[in-house]
């Protein structure tokens, strides 16, 4: 498992800082470019899995860069190169402080909480007599505070977003637009690969110049969980869990091993075994979602591949 790439520490010709986010490194260059490498850091309950998974940033990288392109029509991101399977080279933007999480399902956080009686999720009614995994009458938008590293992420509503100035009402109305937008034009493309798209979160920022784009991550297993459209109908009238592309695979397996990233608890060990399965479950799920073949990138010296593409890159 040592190809994998855990950590950077790279310098960049005009590099400014570097942010170290839960899987993705990001460096500001001379204030204009930012170049974001997807490690293959796995974070689950908002903590740093120890090992990495391989071929797992460029998976989410490169699902992320096919899925901006099939979106850059009713939605405008961040994106201007990916000179490196892991990497992609964007505009500077200041980011929102909100996550925009979209609910066409009740899974995941929705159905623990909805499991334990309550019926409003920021600030939003969910209807009485649903059972887990059924479909909304409507997706429903259910914002996140973005946490620093380590902490976790926030339940907030509308009001509060708006009220405590975190964004503003103007903003906000554009960022709920494209938001629909976007899981709309996601919902269809997971159609057409025989998925469905469960929910998923979008982050947006500001330009220079002030335009609202999508930024980081869209439609991959990290940010949205999808089910299988096969057999989906037939699995919730007999009560039974769903066949699922995401990363709620490895929270569930976590649980099971008596982890949910409370205080106190320990994570278990990923043995070799295990590990190698997750990396084949993240493809399996870029080639579901894509519609191509995986075609694995030389992983011999990954970190002076990432360096030597982003230098040529910069030149």
């Amino acid at each position: 498992m040592s190809n994998t790439i855990t950590d950077t520490n790279f310098n960049f010709p005009n590099q400014k800082n570097v942010y170290k986010g839960k899987v993705r490194e990001v460096y500001n260059i001379n204030n204009e470019q930012l170049v974001m490498i997807a490690t293959d850091r796995l974070s689950a309950f908002d903590v740093v899995m120890p090992k990495g998974i391989p071929f797992k940033g460029q998976i989410l990288n490169q699902i992320a860069t096919k899925m901006m392109k099939a979106t850059e029509d009713l939605v405008p991101n961040w994106l201007v190169a990916t000179p490196d399977p892991n990497v992609a080279v964007g505009h500077l933007c200041e980011p929102f402080k909100v996550e925009m999480v979209i609910r066409g399902y009740m899974s995941g956080h929705a159905a623990r909480e909805y499991k334990v009686g309550k019926r409003m999720l920021c600030g939003v009614q969910m209807p009485e007599g649903m059972k887990e995994n059924d479909k909304f009458p409507q997706p429903i938008i259910t914002p996140a505070t973005k946490a620093e590293m380590g902490d976790h992420d926030e339940d907030i509503s509308r009001e509060d977003i708006i009220k405590r100035g975190i964004v503003s009402e103007e903003d906000y109305a554009i960022l709920e637009d494209y938001t629909k937008k976007l899981f709309q034009r996601g919902t269809e493309i997971a159609t057409q690969r025989g998925l469905i798209l469960v929910d998923t979160k979008y982050e947006f920022g500001k330009t220079k110049e002030g335009q609202i784009v999508l930024i980081d991550e869209i439609h991959t297993p990290d940010s949205s969980r999808y089910f299988y459209a096969d057999g989906y109908q037939e699995r919730q009238d007999r009560g039974e869990a769903q066949k699922q592309l995401s990363k709620e695979f490895v929270r569930q397996w976590l649980i099971s091993n008596g982890f949910q990233g409370l205080k106190g608890q320990t994570v278990p060990v990923m043995s070799d075994e295990y590990i190698k399965s997750v990396s084949e479950r993240y493809i399996e799920l870029y080639e579901n979602i894509t519609g191509e073949a995986f075609v694995k990138a030389d992983v011999s010296d990954i970190q002076n591949r990432i360096e030597g593409n982003v230098l040529d890159y910069l030149k």
